[in-house]
């Protein structure tokens, strides 16, 4: 017994032995990679090249979906504690936003629409002989080549 163990230990010497003569068969190039060359790039994992403006909508929007998550939440929890949630009542709790939404949208428009109709008020105080000229002019710009015809 003591014999084998001599034995295998004299093979480990003798391969540590050998090993120790090999040289080294890796080596890493420390120098960096040119980075104009005929690859083309390649998709990196997370969030796709974006401009600042982008990347700053995308985080706004995410966090504003975010938001929508504890209302949510908690009108599940207040379903499941009551142990009734009728379809028609669930239909008006969601459509009451958009009911009142629509028509405070449709009113902001008119009023932005009707703010270009309504003319200006003007009122002009003078003292003393005064003559007064109001001409309107309409323009026509017409053909390849533009040519402007103003009439009074």
């Amino acid at each position: 017994m003591t014999t084998d163990r001599a034995s295998a230990r004299q093979q480990a010497e003798a391969i540590l032995a050998e090993l120790d003569g090999i040289a080294a068969t890796a080596y890493r190039d420390p120098t960096p990679i040119p980075t104009v060359g005929p690859t083309p790039p390649v998709a990196q994992p997370g969030r796709p090249p974006m401009s600042q403006r982008a990347t700053d909508a995308s985080a706004l929007m995410l966090t504003a979906g975010l938001a929508t998550v504890p209302p949510g939440l908690i009108a599940i929890g207040v379903l499941m504690a009551s142990g009734y949630a009728d379809p028609a009542v669930i239909g008006m709790i969601c459509a009451a936003p958009a009911v009142i939404a629509v028509p405070v949208i449709a009113v902001a428009r008119l009023l932005r629409s009707a703010q270009g109709i309504v003319p200006a008020e003007h009122h002009n105080h003078y003292h003393g002989p005064v003559s007064q000229q109001h001409h309107t002019v309409s323009t026509q710009t017409r053909g390849l080549f533009a040519k402007t015809i103003n009439k009074q």
